[in-house]
């Protein structure tokens, strides 16, 4: 298609700058799993936005980590494989929290690739105007940088302004996907990311590190679709956490988990959630295949 523009765009921050918040709301769909929690992004899932006569498809990535088992090392090569298909990049930092160490690692990281880079600061509802000033200039002096753009992906500010620049980054090719996808998500891979979030949003801090949601099978209801899924941890003690006094928590969860993905689906869902016990499970290569990270 001559004239028309493509690429694919990694969104590279640390864990918790609002990585797949910005890549749902540049989207406009829910696709990734969101929460103030660290490591709530575990795989790539690409969001596609579509232009008059572009497409850039962003990949919402883990945020740099150090590993410290299997899955976060898998996290990390994800990260790195990404940077290098990339055609450009995203380099997003908060603007509630001090540009650090972090931050500079991955601007290195984006330098070294060569690839064309707009700077995001976000959470801007959460700074004042001097704050989120002294980001910008920290942030953009770190990278060589097509634009800068303060947004705010909780209130919506910004994220238009953010939309229109990005087909600056993009060459010109052909459509990655054809017209109508948002994701390449699958059904049951869209369906772990909401669960897993509804559960997040609940849940004590030392609990998510240690949660999974593993999908057994999506089938038909009378009405809609029923999901089967487990929400995995380690320890005995922690089913009992999120399982809750007379099942309160997990029915909790489920009701979230269930709107969510009706809205996702456009269809009623039946959710038949249970909690197992998966000892060590960030360790286990075959479970980490199986849970697609």
């Amino acid at each position: 298609m001559s004239g028309f523009r493509s690429g694919l765009v990694a969104l590279a921050g640390r864990p918790n700058v609002g990585k797949s918040s910005i890549a749902n709301a540049l989207s406009g769909r829910h696709l990734a799993g969101v929460s103030p929690r660290p490591q709530t992004t575990r795989r790539r899932i690409s969001a596609v936005v579509d232009g008059e006569d572009w497409q850039a498809v962003l990949l919402d990535l883990p945020g740099f980590q150090r590993s410290v088992d299997r899955m976060t090392a898998r996290m990390q090569q994800t990260v790195d494989a990404s940077l290098e298909d990339c055609d450009a990049a995203l380099f997003v930092v908060s603007a509630a929290e001090p540009i650090g160490g972090g931050d500079r690692f991955i601007a290195e990281r984006l330098r070294a690739t060569g690839r064309p880079v707009i700077v995001v600061v976000n959470k801007v509802d959460r700074a004042t105007p001097a704050r989120i000033a002294e980001h910008l200039v920290a942030a953009t002096g770190l990278v060589a940088f097509e634009a800068a753009h303060p947004v705010s992906a909780a209130t919506g500010a910004g994220v238009d302004a953010l939309r229109e620049d990005l087909p600056s980054l993009l060459r010109e090719g052909p459509r990655l996907f054809p017209a109508g996808i948002v994701t390449d998500q699958s059904e049951g891979e869209l369906a772990a990311e909401l669960i897993r979030e509804s559960a997040l949003a609940r849940l004590r801090e030392e609990l998510p590190h240690a949660l999974a949601v593993a999908i057994d099978d999506i089938g038909p209801a009378r009405e809609g679709v029923v999901i089967r899924a487990d929400l995995l941890v380690e320890h005995q003690s922690q089913k009992g956490i999120v399982i809750g006094k007379r099942g309160a928590m997990l029915r909790d969860i489920g009701a979230s988990a269930r709107a969510a993905l009706t809205a996702a689906f456009g269809t009623p869902v039946h959710l038949d959630l249970h909690v197992r016990v998966r000892a060590h499970w960030r360790d286990d290569d075959s479970m980490l295949e199986r849970l697609g990270l």
